[in-house]
């Protein structure tokens, strides 16, 4: 395993300063964590990147990819209704075809709470604490990356969908492959579900009875599945195949807004106001995105120069579970593909684990070697 080089403690302590400043509580996580969550969170094709051990006759589990649902797991376990909390300590991805370190340290803060007040307040802090740690590793290449999967979600409203269609975009929002798919079939008619017939039994069912029936005839058949997954992932997901397959098809005008509205890449002003252009109507869920907006804008302003913002609102991570905003502090001499910080809010992750709905979580990363001037190039 390539592990990444230590960063000089000086320069250590400067990019770990705002953290420690931010008033949380130090925590750890453990180091596995159970592999079926994780690909759950981030698809299938995650497997690829994540160093996976399992134990005779034991559930699978890798080493952490991050700290983010480690975090939020210990949070719940508390059943406290908030808290802040600040990590540091090592994370482990594989890096098949490359010669990057697949062991590499990670700082960051995570903050929960209860759904009180407005969330717009506390992603601007957390964009905020993101960009002075990174900041304080030297570089003078910074710029910050501004995206929101709640905007999109707001935006599919404003086209009057069918309502499964626009549950089904919604869904792939952070998944280019599938989203780019629902956008080359624009105009066709509805295609039968790759899951057959099955798929089409099991999503009259529901989710719950649907994995219930999956599991019998399983036990009927002997079958045992392979890959760690249980009857309630793969019944969910053949329930999907079979929703989108009974979904209308968007028009050409619809994805041709779409697609414009996923190639927004500009000043926040400028590429804002291309959202209000490129809407179909100015629903409630839209105005109130872009009211958010403005109050992020206006916080950051104070922190982050004009110049060194990019609005994308397209912007994505690895793992899905990102429903509002999203944020990445990118280097110019390191490129798009080695972020030297990352974040954005999960709401929708804590009920996903067990937790109370209407809780709400956003939290920040800071890769220190990267944001470290002396470090990787």
């Amino acid at each position: 395993m390539r592990t990444e080089p230590a960063v000089p403690a000086d320069a250590l302590a400067a990019i770990r300063a705002p953290m420690l400043a931010a008033g949380a509580e130090p925590v750890d996580a453990p180091i596995l964590q159970p592999l079926n969550l994780l690909l759950d969170l981030a698809g299938e094709a995650m497997r690829a990147r994540l160093f996976v051990v399992q134990a005779e006759g034991g559930a699978e589990a890798c080493l952490r990819p991050d700290f983010t649902v480690a975090v939020a797991r210990g949070h719940l376990e508390r059943g406290a209704a908030a808290g802040r909390y600040v990590y540091e300590g090592p994370a482990f991805r594989a890096s098949q075809g490359s010669d990057r370190a697949e062991e590499f340290l990670q700082l960051g803060v995570e903050l929960f709470d209860a759904g009180a007040g407005t969330s717009a307040d506390a992603d601007a802090e957390i964009a905020a604490l993101a960009w002075r740690s990174a900041q304080a590793g030297g570089r003078d290449d910074l710029t910050l990356w501004l995206g929101d999967v709640g905007l999109f979600a707001a935006f599919i409203d404003s086209l009057s969908l069918p309502a499964a269609l626009a549950a089904r975009l919604t869904r792939v929002a952070g998944r280019p492959r599938l989203l780019n798919a629902e956008l080359a079939r624009a105009g066709e008619p509805a295609r039968p579900a790759s899951g057959g017939q099955l798929a089409a039994l099991l999503s009259s069912l529901g989710e719950d009875k649907a994995a219930t029936l999956l599991e019998e005839v399983w036990s009927l058949a002997g079958v045992e599945p392979v890959g760690g997954r249980g009857p309630g992932e793969i019944a969910a997901r053949l329930v999907r195949r079979a929703e989108a397959a009974d979904a209308a098809a968007l028009t050409e005008a619809q994805a041709r807004a779409i697609a414009d509205f996923m190639a927004i890449s500009d000043a926040p002003a400028a590429g804002l106001a291309r959202v209000r252009e490129l809407a179909g109507a100015k629903g409630k869920a839209l105005e109130a995105a872009l009211a958010d907006w403005r109050v992020r804008l206006e916080q950051l302003a104070a922190v982050v120069p004009a110049e060194r913002l990019r609005f994308a609102p397209a912007l994505g991570h690895a793992f899905d579970y990102y429903d509002g905003l999203t944020f990445e502090v990118r280097s110019q001499a390191l490129g798009a593909g080695r972020p030297v910080a990352v974040g954005g809010r999960y709401d929708g992750l804590l009920a996903r684990l067990g937790g109370a709905s209407g809780a709400r979580a956003v939290g920040c990363m800071v890769r220190p070697w990267r944001a470290f001037s002396g470090g990787e190039a």
